[in-house]
């Protein structure tokens, strides 16, 4: 009898078990640089926001560990204050009191020893009071520069030993590296104390809903699968623009420049998830798999003088202001080469994506912020219409909307109202917001979830990091080896001519999002 009882699976921990959402078993959350930018604005709101939807549990912590003088009540008005100010769901002042309970705080800096055993016994008394468990997942929200100092202060303390009762996971922050050789060297570092399963990188665009979506739409309709090949898109354009400089991030961003800091991450992912074979099942291994094959297959054409493109925007007018260039910018060197707009062609060696070209751009300082995916098709072989008829009838495109107006868009030819037959182009539209009751959850609150349930499709792997480095390393060498500055072009315009020229060489224009 006891035997039997022993097996027992409760049904609603079943993943195919839909009565209930899945919620995170008790553990501890620690996160390294709690007070930089991206703590206050999206993972502290995250977590509130995950307690609010009932998605933590009450056996839960939260620990922040950075350099300033506070105490635990500190350290929760800072909580407090990020939460009201960024979070999605209202506030509500029973679930953070619950939460309050096992917020601690722990003050020093990354090298030294007596913080990281403060560290060691807050945690240690966490899964006392709060029965986690010796489960923990740390969060490092700091420069890859101190990777190395904190995974060896975890190990040196003995805050990362594993038994078959508890778990240990480690999450970081793109840019995974600065290049291929840098990349290696990270892993190195990150994996002499965790093993792969327990590394999350995290690329928060994979959690937004819109990108999962691109999977649902290919893979669950009959209607689109079969023309997404090589016999009926023509190109495909990657697109993601801000309408934004670069602030007060010049420390950051100059000498890294937006195709290390977006392309090599953001638009490589999507455009694996966008060409992928369909896996066998949505599980991460499979997923991963399919990821893979396409990063591999994937190559810049070498002539890289015609199929790349940088630039640098310079002084001009946005949403009706004057705004200045980017050699203006606080803190930007007179000379700086850093190039805010980069767009490159990448061809994909297999059988479905032969002969069709992946346009992939990122760019500051654009008309308006938007990220998209778009597929546009073939002209049909034949048409049975005059010219004039057709004078109006663009091509054929469908268009996944990631952000910010979710949605996907489809544009075709159709007949206007009159006694005349003529064509014009027109536009199919499904929004996010007018078709679901439910708002979307943040990127955060999603991949927050996931490593605390370990469950890890939508985080990139190593190997993955590695084949978009190579992709991308050769470009960046390139462009360094030149030497005349980045092209200039107007705030806010679509970006320089040699973009546009790029694309006129092999017959297309850039869509206008």
């Amino acid at each position: 009898m006891w035997a039997g009882m022993n097996t027992y699976v409760n049904p609603l921990r079943d993943p195919q078990d839909r009565r209930l959402p899945r919620i995170a078993g008790p553990c501890v959350l620690v996160i390294f640089g709690v007070t930089g930018d991206l703590s206050r604005k999206k993972l502290m709101p995250a977590v509130y926001d995950l307690a609010n939807r009932g998605m933590l549990p009450p056996g839960f912590g939260l620990v922040g560990f950075a350099r300033r003088d506070w105490a635990n009540q500190d350290f929760a008005e800072v909580v407090h204050d990020a939460v009201k100010e960024n979070s999605r769901t209202p506030f509500r002042e029973e679930v953070w009191e619950q939460l309050l309970e096992g917020i601690r705080f722990v003050p020093g800096s990354f090298d030294d020893d007596a913080a990281f055993e403060r560290l060691r016994e807050t945690i240690q008394e966490l899964d006392e009071a709060r029965g986690t468990g010796g489960n923990h997942a740390f969060y490092l929200s700091i420069p890859p520069s101190g990777f190395e100092t904190v995974t060896s202060q975890l190990r040196k303390h003995g805050m990362a030993e594993r038994t078959e009762n508890n778990w240990n996971r480690v999450v970081i922050e793109k840019p995974f590296g600065h290049d291929l050789e840098s990349a290696k060297e990270l892993d190195a570092v990150v994996s002499s104390l965790f093993e792969p399963h327990e590394v999350f990188r995290i690329d928060h665009y994979l959690g937004k809903e819109t990108v999962q979506n691109i999977l649902a739409l290919r893979f669950a309709n009959q209607l689109f699968e079969p023309i997404w090949n090589n016999h009926y898109v023509s190109h495909v354009e990657i697109t993601m623009a801000e309408d934004i400089g670069i602030g007060g991030r010049a420390g950051y961003f100059d000498g890294i420049g937006i195709a290390r800091d977006v392309m090599q991450n953001h638009l490589l992912q999507l455009l694996a998830l966008a060409a992928m074979e369909e896996p066998t099942s949505f599980e991460a291994a499979q997923l991963r798999t399919e990821k893979k094959k396409v990063l591999a297959a994937a190559k810049v054409p070498e002539r890289y003088d015609l199929y790349t493109a940088r630039g640098q925007y310079a002084a001009g007018w946005q949403g009706g202001k004057e705004v200045i260039g980017y050699l203006e910018e606080n803190g930007v060197p007179d000379d700086s080469h850093t190039e805010t707009f980069a767009a490159i062609r990448v061809d994909i060696d297999n059988r479905r994506w032969a002969g069709v070209p992946f346009y992939l751009r990122t760019a500051k300082r654009m008309p308006r912020r938007v990220t998209e995916v778009a597929l546009s098709f073939k002209r049909p072989p034949h048409l049975p219409f005059t010219a004039t008829d057709t004078e109006e009838l663009g091509t054929n495109a469908l268009v996944m909307r990631i952000q910010p107006d979710e949605g996907v868009t489809l544009r075709f030819g159709a007949k206007v109202p009159g006694t005349q037959m003529e064509i014009r182009e027109v536009s199919m539209d499904f929004g996010y917001g007018g078709s679901f009751t439910e708002s979307s959850p943040e990127a955060y609150e999603r991949l927050i979830l996931d490593v605390l349930l370990g469950d890890p499709p939508l985080f990139p792997q190593q190997e993955e990091v590695e084949l978009s480095w190579k992709i991308l390393d050769p470009v960046i060498e390139y462009w360094a080896s030149l030497d005349e500055e980045p092209e200039q072009y107007e705030s806010g315009t679509w970006g320089p001519q040699s973009a546009h020229d790029m694309l006129a060489r092999d017959g297309f224009v850039w869509r206008r999002p």
